[in-house]
This record gives C-alpha cells, structure tokens and sequence, in this order.
C-alpha cells in the first residue's frame, strides 16, 4: 500500500499537500482499495467556503456513496474537472492525477490536527 511521507493525513482517510497557505486534497490509496471501482464523482464549487471536517464531495463506486471531506476550513480555489469525466483515475493515481480539490486554508494551526504518515499507518495497519 502506498502511503507517502511528505503528505499529511486525515481519519477519514483524505490526504493533504501543504504548499504555502493552499492544500491539495484527494483519498487515500488505502480509501480507494476500500471504496473500488469509482464510477461517479461530485467534486465542491470553485469559490465555496468550508470549514474543517465539512462533507464536501462525493465519490461513488459500485457498492456505495461515499462522502469527502474537507481537511481544512478555507476557500475552493481549484477543483480536478479531469475526474468527472474519467473517475477511474482516482483509483490508478489517487495521489497524482486523481486529486480532488485545493483549498486555500484560513487558519495555519488546523494543519496541527492532522495526521502524520507514522500516525496514519497505525490507524489503517
């Protein structure tokens, strides 16, 4: 199972990239082995305000809806359009061309809730 160490974590299995005061977010390799064949996705508007732990998007697969949320409060600054029409590819390249969304984060300090990869493997492992 893939789990990098330059990313951050959530419990309900998000990932987070830091850059600056903005947060790339996608699921996990963990959460899309769990979830499987994702066939539909419905990612947050472009502009929309969220606040931490916010259900945000949607992933379905064959078996299920799955919700997604959001790993900080903040504004949506960018969404990954190339998802809607091809969500396979969150389950071949969950963190890379299979992100969800950015979020431009308000407050530096939510970022000290988050998991590190040490803690994130313990929680899955």
């Amino acid at each position: 199972m893939n789990i990098p160490d330059n990313l951050k974590y959530t419990k309900t299995h998000e990932w987070v990239k830091i850059d600056c005061n903005k947060a790339k977010v996608g699921i996990t390799d963990f959460a899309q082995h769990e979830i499987t064949d994702i066939v539909h996705i419905e990612l947050p508007e472009i502009g929309k305000r969220v606040k931490k732990e916010q259900p945000i998007a949607v992933i379905e697969s064959v078996k299920s809806a799955f919700d997604i949320y959001t790993p900080l409060s903040g504004k949506i600054i960018d969404v990954n359009d190339n998802i809607i029409e091809t969500p396979e590819v969150v389950n071949k390249s969950p963190y890379g061309d299979g992100y969800l969304f950015t979020v431009e984060f308000d407050d530096e300090k939510e970022i000290g809730s988050l998991l590190s990869v040490d803690d994130y493997k313990k929680l899955i492992l």
